[in-house]
């Protein structure tokens, strides 16, 4: 691919089944994590990243090709061998896959890599989408987006280029397959994040923050709770979305 395609523009898209269950590893890479096979199956994803990263500098393409690396979801809370934790972990965050609207199921890092445009080590924290990647693709390929209709997606080329410092995402829209779940706010002239959740996931047992007895929590039916007026969160003081605002007092 690389040696027909390295003196003109590329697409490489690379879709990876790592990290998600069954966490099929090869031999080469069982038993190598101290985190057990989830971590054995991360080891053996970055050493698949680390191969495709080779050949780009191999081929003297780094300063000219954006990389970006991604994960659609967050970690999956209800994945469990035992008392291994086979579906990852999402940190501070609340919930998990197939919760559309908890930070733990739709908050995930990226990573981009550009040598020739981006400074290495530089840190943004502001909202994007993988929507996003549509329209940054076609602006690197010097077309144009369809005019006809509405984009959900921004490019992320202003702010990785430092030309815009904050995502041009005022609001995010999280489904839970089709149905609406919750909708984020960026309050532009306070820069305060707000998300407003109009349904969430019964969790099963209650505490766990999980659906461990579904084995992933539903989007609608029984499985969720609708909540009129929707529960309100001040992401950028309480990021766990531990404390509802209530409607009497804040």
């Amino acid at each position: 691919f690389y040696f027909r395609n390295k003196h003109r523009p590329f697409l490489l898209f690379v879709s990876l089944l790592h990290v998600h269950t069954p966490l099929i590893t090869t031999e080469k890479f069982q038993g190598r994590s101290k985190h057990g096979l989830y971590g054995d199956n991360v080891e053996e994803m970055d050493w698949m990243v680390g191969r495709l990263l080779d050949v780009i500098d191999k081929e003297d393409l780094k300063n000219t090709t954006f990389i970006y690396f991604a994960s659609d979801h967050g970690g999956f809370l209800e994945a469990h061998r035992g008392n291994s934790q086979l579906g990852g972990w999402n940190g501070i965050y609340k919930g998990g896959k197939g919760m559309g609207g908890w930070e733990g199921g739709i908050r995930v890092p990226g990573i981009v890599r550009w040598p020739g445009v981006v400074p290495a080590g530089t840190v943004i924290d502001e909202p994007t989408s993988l929507m996003d990647i549509y329209p940054t693709v076609v602006q690197l390929a010097g077309g144009t987006v369809p005019q006809d209709r509405v984009m959900d997606g921004h490019s992320l080329l202003p702010l990785l280029q430092g030309t815009e410092q904050h995502s041009r995402h005022e609001f995010l829209f999280h489904y839970c397959g089709v149905f609406l779940h919750a909708v984020r706010w960026h309050q532009k002239d306070s820069g305060t994040v707000w998300k407003a959740h109009y349904a969430t996931p019964v969790f099963q047992p209650e505490a766990s923050g999980a659906c461990f007895r579904r084995g992933i929590c539903a989007c609608f039916g029984d499985g969720v709770t609708h909540h009129d007026p929707p529960l309100l969160f001040n992401l950028s003081q309480d990021p766990s979305e531990a404390s509802p605002l209530s409607a009497d007092t804040e």
